[in-house]
């Protein structure tokens, strides 16, 4: 019995032996997997054809641009020249009214209303320059 005793004990022993390498083990943790996703981006493929025709979209919105542009300068133009032609039309307004009064005061006929055509001027008799004219000198 004396040698199933230290037997038993050396099994023992093994076995102590062995629970504490797989403890340790277990203890460090098993081998750890990592996933790497990368962090780089690869710029989409693009055609000819898609470049060109995002610049011939940008550059009509470039001439959209200059045109609103010109427009909105004609638009303030048109408005300076609406409000000189009211001013003119304005003064003329008022002297039509002096006229009249001038008129009225001196008791002249009134004017004739102009049609929008142009008069024919009236023929005038020529008269003869010669028997009026000193004889030219030498």
């Amino acid at each position: 019995m004396g040698t199933n005793k230290n037997l038993l004990a050396v099994a023992a022993g093994l076995a102590v032996c062995a629970a504490l390498v797989w403890f340790s083990t277990s203890i460090q943790g098993r081998e750890k997997a990592y996933e790497i996703e990368p962090q780089i981006t690869v710029p989409e493929y693009r055609t000819d054809a898609a470049r060109a025709i995002d610049a011939y979209e940008r550059l009509m919105e470039r001439y959209m641009d200059v045109t609103e542009r010109s427009l909105i300068g004609l638009s303030i133009s048109l408005k300076g020249i609406d409000k000189k032609l009211n001013s003119i039309d304005a003064k003329l307004t008022k002297l039509s009214a002096r006229m009249d009064r001038i008129e009225k005061a001196l008791g002249t006929e009134k004017a004739e209303e102009p049609t929008g055509q142009n008069p024919q001027p009236a023929k005038t008799q020529e008269k003869s320059c010669e028997k009026s004219s000193p004889p030219a000198k030498n």
